[in-house]
């Protein structure tokens, strides 16, 4: 079980994690936290009802992997000249996320509190680290926060196709995107058996 999900009785997955593994996990969860930020409602005073109808953004996001992590809906990946139908594209991008930004923050803020929640909630044993055992529906959490914690750092990789992710393999120990590519290898073993789990 080290390293990798497996299937436990009756459903969910379990894992075998060493304090490292922990540690890394709950700081990139936070990290991912402090990036979508605060929920609409968390630091107002106004009616909780209203902020249910409450509209989001229109504007794509600056950064580049909040631009990841909600990308537009409609898109010209071919990147054509502005044309009409691009500017009609843009304007229904624009309606889609103003409807439904709002409600994927809250999604991926929640399954990055999930994970932070179950690590914390973790008792260690004698040698170090602990196993981590998911319900179904934590485990689908854990799926989410482990493919936003990957697009997060592919992106700040600048990892767009599997070319680029074969030259990473190939960097040397003393590039300074060494360790970021290690967690961006192990996030995505480990996302790899959590979806056989979850398919078993």
């Amino acid at each position: 079980m080290p390293g990798q999900f497996e299937p436990l009785p009756g459903g969910g997955a379990a894992v075998a994690l060493d304090d490292v593994e922990i540690s890394i996990i709950r700081s990139l969860a936070v990290q991912l936290l402090e990036l979508i930020g605060p929920g609409p409602g968390e630091d107002s005073t106004e009616d909780p009802l209203a902020e249910l109808f409450a509209e989001g953004p229109s504007e794509p996001p600056a950064d580049p992997v909040l631009k990841r992590l909600f990308p537009d809906a409609y898109s010209d990946p071919e990147g054509t000249p502005q044309t009409e139908e691009a500017a009609e594209q843009k304007a229904y991008s624009a309606e889609f996320r103003r409807y439904t930004e709002n409600d994927l923050r809250a999604g991926k803020r929640e399954n990055a509190l999930a994970v932070i929640r179950s690590l914390d909630a973790l008792r260690p044993v004698d040698e170090g680290g602990a196993v981590l055992k998911l319900s179904d529906a934590e485990s689908r959490q854990w799926l989410g926060a482990l493919n936003d914690l990957r697009l997060a750092i592919g992106s700040r990789l600048d990892i767009t196709d599997e070319e680029d992710t074969d030259l990473l393999y190939r960097l040397p120990d003393e590039d300074p995107r060494k360790p970021m590519v290690m967690a961006y290898l192990w996030l995505g073993g480990l996302q790899e058996t959590l979806v056989s789990t979850l398919m078993t």
